[in-house]
């Protein structure tokens, strides 16, 4: 698990507590999550069976870091990887500009913003993905990232409604997107928008869905 430690941190999310929720809810679903910073393990991603992204912005550039990490990822995306992206990450890797192919969508600055935290009512599409085919609407106390900007071919799994428009909140993707040439290995990706804090994680319905999602990444999901 990728966490916001060092140039990675920022003073709006106690990414420490939310690792350590996350971390809670894939033990339980089998998983042995290490938890690092960026800087210490995205340039070497090779042992790891499912990557967990729950970082933020840097804080300020480190070229020869930027560069080794952009090169980790690539490489074990390039070999089937899987992430598991939360909440923040959507903005947090300027340095690797394939970020948003990976991701299916990325937050723009000036353009999406979040309505006050609070309580947020998710509608769940639950025959659309395994992720969320047991999961219902719910509520639970988050920040509601809205308009980010979203690849044409994305499909929301949940959403809420802000300004009378429907966004996105979950979604399955593939890297690289679009058509495979016959035997070339994809990488599978969840994006998960929710997860500012704490009270996130106390919603069973989201840690549920969390926990599908890593179970549907690692193929021990039905499809």
């Amino acid at each position: 698990m990728l966490s916001g430690t060092g140039r990675f941190a920022d003073a709006w999310h106690p990414f420490a507590r939310t690792s350590a929720r996350l971390a809670a809810v894939l033990r339980e679903q089998g998983f042995d999550p290490e938890i690092a910073g960026p800087d210490e393990r995205m340039a070497d991603l090779g042992d790891a069976r499912l990557v967990v992204v729950n970082i933020g912005a840097p804080s300020a550039p480190d070229p020869e870091r930027d560069a080794a990490g952009r090169q980790g990822l690539l490489s074990y995306l390039g070999r089937g990887g899987l992430l598991l992206v939360m909440h923040v990450s959507s903005t947090s890797l300027p340095a690797v500009p394939e970020w948003k192919s990976i991701v299916g969508g990325i937050w723009v600055r000036g353009t999406t913003m979040h309505p006050d935290y609070g309580l947020a009512r998710v509608h769940v599409y639950p025959d659309r993905h395994p992720v969320v085919a047991a999961a219902r609407d719910f509520e639970l106390y988050d920040e509601r990232y809205s308009y980010l900007d979203v690849a044409p071919g994305v499909v929301p799994l949940a959403t809420h409604w802000h300004d009378g428009i429907e966004h996105p909140l979950l979604w399955a993707w593939s890297y690289p997107p679009g058509e495979k040439c016959p035997g070339a290995t994809s990488a599978r990706i969840i994006y998960d928008a929710l997860g500012h804090d704490e009270r996130s994680y106390d919603s069973p319905e989201h840690c549920e869905i969390i926990a599908r999602a890593a179970r549907w990444l690692v193929a021990d999901l039905g499809e």
